[in-house]
């Protein structure tokens, strides 16, 4: 853990981005997966809102990371 305190070290916030890019369309996800089996509608809106969600954080959060 000592490596991501470390001055001039950018690990810790490129994990930080990757997470806000992906954590949230995970966790849609696996909340639309167990809620396939009882309403396959509410989970398809999940579905759709998770791809949507990784499209949008892809290209903001991908801008920043490229540094357009």
């Amino acid at each position: 853990m000592n490596f991501l305190l470390e001055i001039g070290n950018l690990d810790g916030l490129v994990l930080l981005i990757l997470a806000i890019m992906f954590g949230p369309a995970i966790l849609l996800t696996i909340i639309g997966l167990a809620v396939l089996k009882k309403n396959k509608k509410a989970a398809k809106v999940l579905f759709i809102i998770a791809a949507v969600y990784v499209t949008i954080s892809l290209g903001i959060c991908g801008a920043l990371i490229a540094g357009v």
